[in-house]
Parts: structure tokens; C-alpha cells; sequence
């Protein structure tokens, strides 16, 4: 477990697979900006997906100090030709949205992932008319590199992303994470 201020984050466990269905078929708590808005997935895939991921995908469930849980958070290996980069994405149930939370999260995962993998950046992409996670971004050090145009179709529309990242260097040391 890593433990935040106000937060731990938690691998998640074959138990949370119900609630991460839920939360995934739900619009308004996925958000319209991301493409999975009206993509529903079967428990049975989730169920199946979840037991054969690799070291490439790891999923946190984001809780409260009481043990609610209020989201999650995950990393993933982005391969392309040579290249291999770590991404980072988040989601947080609306009620908890808007209080610290999500920024607290990033912060905590950052430092985990800069301690425990030889990589020099970690990026993520937010739709560019997502105020609130590029705020989540900017807050926790990343830097906006710039627009991926048409990245994802959603709702009927391609849609342009930011791309922000934080490298190494320019993170320093763990800041909220208790090691």
C-alpha cells in the first residue's frame, strides 16, 4: 500500500473487479472526455482482462483513510517501434471530485514510479477541454508538451489531447509518499 495525507493507494484485487465494472460502464463517472464514456465492458472480459495483465498495466484503487473507495489510478507501457514509454491515467467518482484527491494520487504515484522503475519520463494525456485534469497535471510538476491532434473519436467526434510529462530530472524526491 502507499499511503498519502488523506489518501492510500492500493493495487487492486480480484474483489474490486465489481465496483471497477461499475465505475467503467457509468458515464458520469468516467467523464465525457474520456473515450470509454459509452463503451460498455462485460464483467466476464474485465474478469478475464484482469487476470492475464502483465507487468505492462497495474492498476490502484485510490481510497480514503476509512477504506472508501474513491477511484483509481494505473500505469502503462506505451510501445512504439524502439521506443517504450510509461503513461499514467486516473478517474475519481464525482462526489469526490474537485477536493485534492486526484492531485494527492498523481503526486503519490509519481514518486512510486520514479522510485521503482529506471525510466526517465512519465506522460499522460487529458482531453484538452479537461480544465480539471490538466489543473491535476500542472499541480503535480508535469509540463504541457503540446496538442495530439484527432487522438481519440468520441461521441461522434475526433477529439484533440494535451500531452504533458514529468521527467526525472526535474522530479527531486518524494514528496508525499511515506516510505
Amino acid at each position: 500500500m502507499l499511503e498519502g495525507t488523506n489518501i492510500n493507494l492500493r493495487v487492486m484485487e480480484q474483489e474490486d473487479i465489481p465496483l471497477y465494472h461499475e465505475w467503467i460502464n457509468t458515464p458520469e463517472i468516467v467523464g465525457k472526455y474520456n473515450a470509454h464514456t459509452f463503451r460498455q465492458i462485460s464483467k466476464d472480459l474485465l474478469t478475464k482482462a484482469f487476470s492475464n495483465l502483465a507487468d505492462s498495466l497495474q492498476i490502484f484503487i485510490i481510497e480514503k483513510k476509512d477504506k472508501t473507495r474513491i477511484g483509481l489510478i494505473l500505469f502503462f507501457l506505451v510501445k512504439g517501434g524502439p521506443v517504450e514509454l510509461l503513461e499514467i491515467g486516473y478517474l475519481i467518482i464525482p462526489s469526490e471530485r474537485q477536493k485534492g484527491f486526484c492531485t494527492e494520487a498523481v503526486t503519490i504515484f509519481v514518486d512510486y514510479l520514479f522510485l521503482i522503475k529506471n525510466i526517465s519520463r512519465i506522460q499522460a494525456t487529458a482531453d484538452v477541454r479537461n480544465i480539471g485534469s490538466h489543473k491535476v497535471l500542472e499541480n503535480t510538476g508535469f509540463t504541457k508538451e503540446g496538442i495530439i491532434r484527432d487522438m481519440i473519436f468520441n461521441q461522434g467526434n475526433w477529439r484533440d489531447f494535451a500531452l504533458h510529462s514529468i521527467l526525472r530530472n526535474e522530479w527531486k524526491e518524494p514528496v508525499l509518499l511515506k516510505i
